[in-house]
C-alpha cells in the first residue's frame, strides 16, 4: 500500500497523506486536488476504490470531429474533464468522413434525454451550412454551446480562440525575424475560423507594409497532406515564411520544404497552430501557436451550467487569447 501511495502522489504531485485523504474520503482536500489524484490512478491503472464513485447527476453530449486530429482529442479530454468534476457524465460524438452525421449523432442525444450538448468545430463553423438545427434545439429547450465558429444567427454562448489574434502574432514574429515574403497555408474558405484568419493575415501584412498585390494564401485541406500542397504552392512562389492553419499542415509544410531541396528553418520558416500534442518533438520542433485549450473548455462547460440552470449567459462571443510558442521551426529571414 506504501508503494502504491508513493506512486500516486509522485503521479499527481501531491503528499502521501493527501492521497490517503482522497482515497478514504476524508475532508480538507480541494475539488483540483481530488481530481489529480483521481486521474493518477487512472493514469497509473489503478481501479477507483468503489467510495469515490460519484453518481452521476446526468448526461452532456460531446460532438466533436474526427480525431485524427491531435488538438481535438486535447477539447475532449478537457470537457470530460470538466464535466465529471461537475458529477456529469460525457457522452462523446465523434465523425469521420463516411461515417454518422452530426444530425444523427443529436438525434442519438436527444433519445438519451442529454441535458446540454458540447459543439466543437461543429457544422456551425461552416458557413454553408443550414443552421435550422441549431434553432431546433433551442426550441426544444435543449441547452448548448459552441466552441470555435461564431455566427450570430444562433441564440447559444459561444467560445472561441481568438484567430486574429494568433495570425498578428505569427505575423509580427516572422517579420521580426527579417522575413517579407510570408505565405498563409490554411484549409477551406467556408470555414469561421478559415475566413477570420485570411482576414486578419490580410490585415497584418498591411500593417508591415506587405500588401504588395499578389496572391499570400494558399487554401487547401486542414490536413498534412492538404498543408504540403498548399505549402507546395507558396514555395513556387518564392514565399521564405509559412503560416499554417493547424500543426498537421505545418508538419505538411515541413515536407513540402524538403521535397523541393530546402531546409526548415534555414531555408524557410514555418509556423503552426493548435500547439497539438508531440509537436515539440518533430523534426524540427515546431514553432506554432498554441490554443488555450483548458480555459475555452471551463469556459464553454460553464456557460453549459448557467443554460442548464435557467440562466442565458451573454451572446456575445468570449474570445481566448493564444501563445506563440516558438520553437526550431523559425529562423532568420533573408530580410
Amino acid at each position: 500500500m506504501q508503494t502504491r501511495l508513493a506512486d500516486i502522489a509522485q503521479q499527481a504531485q501531491v503528499s502521501t497523506a493527501t492521497v490517503s485523504r482522497v482515497l478514504n474520503g476524508r475532508p480538507g482536500v480541494s475539488g483540483g486536488t481530488r481530481q489529480a489524484v483521481l486521474a493518477a490512478l487512472d493514469v497509473l491503472g489503478y481501479e477507483r476504490p468503489a467510495s469515490l464513485t460519484t453518481k452521476s447527476v446526468g448526461l452532456v453530449g460531446l460532438v466533436v470531429p474526427e480525431l485524427t486530429n491531435p488538438v481535438f482529442p486535447a477539447f475532449v479530454d478537457a470537457i470530460e474533464q470538466c464535466l465529471t468534476e461537475e458529477r456529469f457524465t460525457p457522452v462523446l460524438c465523434t465523425q469521420s468522413p463516411g461515417g454518422t452525421s452530426e444530425d444523427r449523432y443529436v438525434e442519438v442525444l436527444l433519445e438519451h434525454a442529454v441535458n446540454g450538448i458540447v459543439f466543437v468545430s461543429g457544422l456551425h463553423a461552416d458557413k454553408q451550412a443550414n443552421l435550422g438545427r441549431y434553432q431546433r434545439l433551442r426550441n426544444s429547450g435543449v441547452p448548448i454551446v459552441l466552441v470555435n465558429g461564431y455566427n450570430e444567427e444562433i441564440d447559444a454562448p459561444f467560445v472561441s480562440t481568438d484567430d486574429a489574434a494568433a495570425i498578428d502574432a505569427s505575423v509580427d514574429h516572422l517579420v521580426a525575424l527579417g522575413h517579407r515574403r510570408i505565405g498563409l497555408a490554411i484549409g477551406p474558405d467556408r470555414f469561421v475560423p478559415t475566413r477570420r484568419k485570411v482576414a486578419a493575415f490580410g490585415a497584418a501584412l498591411a500593417r508591415h507594409g506587405l500588401d504588395d498585390g499578389e496572391v499570400h494564401v494558399s487554401s487547401s485541406l486542414y490536413t498534412a497532406e492538404g498543408g504540403q500542397a498548399a505549402a507546395t504552392d507558396l514555395l513556387d512562389s518564392r514565399h521564405t515564411a509559412i503560416i499554417c492553419g493547424s500543426d498537421l499542415m505545418a508538419l505538411g509544410a515541413v515536407r513540402a520544404a524538403r521535397s523541393n531541396g530546402l531546409r526548415v528553418p534555414e531555408d524557410v520558416s514555418v509556423v503552426g497552430y493548435d500547439d497539438s500534442l508531440l509537436v515539440a518533438f518533430a523534426d524540427p520542433p515546431l514553432t506554432t501557436v498554441r490554443q488555450p485549450v483548458d480555459a475555452i473548455c471551463r469556459a464553454a462547460v460553464d456557460a453549459l451550467l448557467a443554460e442548464m440552470r435557467g440562466e442565458k449567459p451573454s451572446r456575445v462571443e468570449q474570445l481566448f487569447a493564444p501563445e506563440l510558442v516558438v520553437r526550431g521551426s523559425t529562423a532568420r529571414g533573408p530580410g
